[in-house]
Formats: C-alpha cells, structure tokens, sequence
C-alpha cells in the first residue's frame, strides 16, 4: 500500500468560520482606516475619506481599497501616501507580502444612491378607503 496515509495528517484544514481571504481584507481595512485618520493632520485631503472595503488578491500582490466616494484631488492624496499606506501595513500585519495599494470608488456604494433616487421618483401610493363599519344586523339576534 504504497499511497496510504497512515500516520499523517490530512490534508483537509480544520472548517474557520469564515476564509484567510476575508480575514486579511478585514485586518487590511482596519489598519488603513487607522493610519489614514493619523495622516489627516499632515494632508486635509484625507479628512472626508470612508473605507468601505479592501479586495486583496489570494497571492497578496495587489490589494483594491475601496472608498465611499472618491474625487480627484482625494485620489491624488492618496496616490501620495500611497507609500506610507503600505509601510503601515508593513509594520502591524504579519504577511508573506505587502500588498500593492490601489485605490477606487465602491461601486456598490453608487449603485445605491442610484436605487434611493429610483425609490424617491417613484409616485406614492394610492391612499386605501377608509374601511366601513360593517352593517348591524337588523331583526332579533339570538337569545339564550
């Protein structure tokens, strides 16, 4: 029995409750939110900025942060911290690589926007009739 696996361990990783991709994305956010809120002091360009996610790639080569909104002058902000951004990751997340940032606008947070003016336009509901009494019986009802 050449290809039996007596004595080791399977190769089937213990069940997390939720995937290394989905960790590292959370851990990712969690401390670009922070440097980001120690860097608004030297750049007011920061100040307004929300993460709303980071899509790191399973290789960690590259990693999307995505933002609630994002202008121009906030992207090129970003593209000069873009540096000090990775070094902080550098420092307080054990990873194999640190990720090239990248920088965009959450789509999903305007695909929103673009459903709540769908459901502002929309006309309002026709008003029910008030619902009637129904009518009294005429005639004796039941004695006991």
């Amino acid at each position: 029995m050449r290809n039996a696996r007596r004595g080791r361990r399977s190769t089937a990783a213990t069940p997390r409750r939720y995937p290394r991709s989905v960790r590292v994305n959370e851990i990712l956010r969690e401390v670009l939110a922070d440097s980001l809120e120690r860097l608004v002091d030297t750049d007011e360009r920061l100040a307004m900025l929300t993460i709303t996610g980071v899509d790191c790639d399973p290789d960690l080569r590259r990693a999307l942060v995505l933002f609630s909104s994002l202008d121009d002058d906030e992207q090129a902000a970003l593209a000069d911290m873009r540096i000090r951004l990775q070094a902080a990751i550098s420092r307080e997340v054990r990873l194999k690589r640190t990720p090239l940032l990248r920088f965009g606008a959450d789509p999903a947070v305007a695909a929103g926007g673009r459903i709540e003016d769908i459901i502002r336009d929309l006309p309002p509901p026709a008003a029910d009739p008030p619902a009637s009494d129904p009518p009294a019986s005429e005639g004796p009802g039941p004695e006991s």
